[in-house]
């Protein structure tokens, strides 16, 4: 049938897109304030109404977007950036989706042009009368009073977008979610470069619905990290390492965790020289990232500040933090003073991550794991034994095992997880009892699938 082939699969995605975008007018997470008339909370019937929809476009889209990955893996030829066009189009004026973060990054670019100190205070230090108001009014709860954990770059491109559009919500929106589809036209340059050109590496990363939810919908900034990773580990791998950990390093001052990939690039440096030599000029991509760093900061005129709210984050509870919830649950059994204990077993947690990270990078420089690979692993088990976990964290490794292993059992893994995790957050950005069952519902749906059955064999008997 025309609907299960690759073309069905486009417009049925772009359907599902569309119906997301309409949903989200009445059920997305809308502005306290500033809307001008087009993005203003409705009434409870239309709400639910836009929501039922969000939900409904969002369940086409993931299976468009599953089918079209079976049918890429059993050799379909198609055009993955037209498929990726007709997914996007609809989000482009889309109100935010799915979390209100991207208020946070336009009251932050506000304090930097207000001369507030953005890693000392937070966006309730904006009055009503100045510039961003609006958008810091609409920051979600805790985040209201909590400095920025970003790097400088990225807070001068929040402080351009709100320069340009006067710190008005809407056109500001627009401006942040400019900066996503750039994000996400580097992520596409960077995997079809690693991946040689593979149209299933750009399915598993860039047609990702969690990554069009939360990156073109969401606009969440980890996208312009990914980008900036991934385009600089293809120069690396390219012998342009310089260059690429130039990159690097201005990812870091996005997002700090772009910092593990100075690792396996300083691997790929180290193995092309060879010997202590090799060991040596394996260190320099970090030093590089360093000297960028540093540069930004005094460039960017915020300061230092953020080498210090980098844990601000972890404040916060979240469902999918396993080391969190095994700690509260561990500090409730020992009833005295659970936030110690939970403290303790985020720390171990992430001690053992930083352990596996190495093996990994030992594991590289021997030539036992691809050192692209090695970093997509290491991203993925960063984000699991994190103290603060969001579903599109896991964007971080999968976009990058995406470029080198994306038809493989962890490929059809991660899809999975995905798919299962982009129905925890509801398009108001919150997130819902039910969201947790639809999530565990897929995931335990799709690991079965994967374990009783073969994902590139089950296409190939029922046939393109």
């Amino acid at each position: 049938m025309w609907v299960f082939s690759t073309a069905g699969c486009r417009w049925l995605g772009a359907i599902g897109s569309l119906a997301v975008t309409v949903g989200g007018w009445a059920a997305g997470t809308l502005p306290v304030r500033g809307g001008q008339g087009l993005w203003e909370p409705r009434g409870p019937g239309l709400t639910a109404a836009g929501a039922v929809l969000a939900y409904l476009g969002l369940t086409l889209l993931i299976a468009a977007w599953w089918r079209y990955g079976r049918l890429l893996a059993a050799g379909a030829a198609d055009r993955a950036g037209t498929t990726l066009a007709c997914w996007v189009a609809p989000l482009v004026l889309a109100p935010p989706l799915y979390s209100a973060d991207v208020y946070s990054y336009i009251a932050q670019g506000a304090m930097v042009l207000e001369g507030h100190d953005v890693y000392g205070e937070g966006p309730a230090v904006l009055g009503p009368g100045d510039l961003g108001a609006d958008a810091a009014a609409s920051v979600g709860g805790h985040w209201t009073h909590t400095p920025a954990p970003y790097g400088p770059v990225f807070l001068v491109l929040a402080q351009a977008v709100v320069k340009l559009t006067g710190g008005a919500v809407v056109p500001a929106v627009l401006g942040m979610r400019l900066l996503a589809l750039a994000a996400l036209a580097l992520i596409v340059w960077a995997v079809h470069g690693l991946s040689g050109g593979r149209p299933g590496a750009l399915w598993l990363a860039a047609l990702n619905p969690l990554l069009l939810v939360h990156v073109v919908g969401g606009m969440h900034n980890d996208g312009l990290m990914i980008g900036l990773v991934l385009a600089g580990v293809l120069l690396a791998v390219r012998g342009r390492w310089v260059a690429g950990s130039v990159l690097i390093g201005l990812a870091v001052m996005v997002k700090s965790p772009a910092a593990v990939a100075l690792l396996f690039v300083g691997v790929l440096v180290a193995r092309r020289t060879g010997g202590a030599r090799g060991v040596l000029r394996g260190l320099l991509p970090g030093a590089v990232a360093a000297a960028v760093a540093a540069a930004a900061t005094l460039v960017a005129g915020t300061g230092f500040g953020w080498l210090r709210t980098q844990s601000v984050a972890g404040t916060i509870h979240t469902a999918l933090s396993l080391t969190s919830d095994l700690g509260l649950g561990l500090g409730l059994l020992a009833g005295d003073d659970p936030e110690a204990v939970k403290g303790a077993v985020r720390t171990a947690g992430l001690l053992v991550a930083l352990g596996i990270i190495a093996l990994l990078g030992w594991r590289a420089w021997k030539g036992r794991v691809d050192p692209v690979l090695g970093l997509g692993l290491s991203l993925l088990v960063l984000v699991a034994l994190s103290p603060m976990v969001q579903p599109w964290y896991v964007l971080w490794g999968a976009c990058v095992v995406a470029a080198v292993a994306w038809d493989g059992r962890l490929g059809w893994f991660l899809a999975v997880l995905c798919a299962a995790l982009t129905y925890e957050t509801a398009p108001s950005g919150h997130t819902p009892a039910y969201g947790f069952a639809l999530m565990g519902v897929v995931l335990v749906a799709g690991t079965g699938w994967l374990r009783w059955r073969d994902p590139v064999g089950s296409v190939r008997a029922v046939g393109a």
